[in-house]
């Protein structure tokens, strides 16, 4: 059985928590157990989370677990000795240490990370990298494993971590189930952006938003400015100058940011040739899926295929 401990001090953020979810469902697809799950603090006792409610937890160090996973916090503060002194004991102990957001600051006060990669969430990358300047900070990644630490961007990406860890402990299959069972639209992986195109493109009026929504369901279709306009019920002009005024975008630009983010999490996921890459995100060829990349990402399709091969192969290992 793989245990599992998640560490958390008051004022933790609890969506931490969610990461639970994953190894639950593990669980339960099975049919055996899997995993244990346990909450643990400095203490032990009762802790209060950022939202007002308390958990119940064992004392840290009483037990050894195989994977320990630190909760990420709402505002920075300063972990207490005992916590630090508690994880470098537990890092010797466990297979897996990992943080989740804002948690990598209590790992890096802890002194585990000099000379790593690490992820955090990209508001908190400047001052993480004022602080532990040691640590090699890749704040784009949505989370990263270095040897025996796993560290993750936004709370949310926990989910995604504990997936990963499922799928180095029990195989892909496995892991995809749990992702379907879990009602996951798309399975991220490690070199994903923590950024998604559609937050980033920031439609403002339904008609906008429905366009694009639209244009994401539908890459391989005609999205031209006409096809587009159809769909907001707008004139080509009019459509233009609104979407334009929205999002600092042009609509064929916009289009071609969703088909390159469509476009990398396919070889992200899948083997498929950049033939059919192109072909399934709308692209239609290998050059101009290419010449996107390049524009989008300073290197070619290829590459970035090779970098994300190696990211898997080193979760895997």
């Amino acid at each position: 059985m793989h245990t599992v401990a998640l560490v958390v001090y008051p004022q933790f953020q609890s969506l931490s928590l969610s990461v639970a979810s994953v190894f639950e469902c593990a669980n339960l697809l099975r049919g055996e157990a899997l995993y244990s799950f346990t909450l643990v603090s400095e203490q032990g006792g009762a802790v209060m989370t950022s939202q007002g409610f308390a958990v119940h937890t064992e004392a840290l160090g009483s037990t050894a677990y195989d994977t320990v996973i630190v909760s990420g916090y709402l505002t920075l503060g300063n972990p207490s000795p005992g916590l630090l002194a508690s994880l470098r004991t537990a890092s010797q102990q466990s297979r897996r240490v990992a943080a989740l957001c804002t948690g990598l600051f209590v790992l890096a006060e802890a002194g585990l990370l000099a000379g790593r990669r690490a992820a955090t969430h990209w508001l908190h990358a400047p001052e993480f990298r004022k602080r532990f300047p040691d640590v090699q900070l890749e704040e784009d990644r949505l989370f990263v494993v270095d040897g025996q630490f796993w560290t993750g961007a936004g709370m949310s990406a926990g989910v995604d971590l504990a997936l990963a860890m499922v799928e180095n402990d029990l195989g892909p299959d496995l892991a995809r189930q749990v992702a379907r069972k879990l009602v996951i639209a798309q399975r991220r992986g490690a070199e994903q952006s923590q950024l998604s195109a559609l937050l980033e493109i920031d439609p403002k009026s339904d008609r906008v938003q429905l366009a694009l929504a639209y244009a994401r369901e539908n890459l391989r279709s005609d999205l031209s400015v006409e096809a587009l306009a159809d769909v907001a019920r707008l004139s080509p002009r009019q459509f233009s100058r609104v979407f334009r005024e929205e999002t600092g975008k042009t609509p064929a630009k916009a289009v071609e940011t969703l088909r390159v983010e469509a476009a990398r999490v396919m070889m992200e996921t899948s083997r498929h040739p950049v033939e059919v890459v192109a072909r399934e995100s709308g692209f239609g060829d290998r050059e101009r899926l290419r010449q996107a990349f390049l524009r989008a990402y300073g290197k070619p399709p290829q590459e970035m295929r090779d970098t994300l091969f190696e990211a898997a192969r080193g979760i895997q290992q």
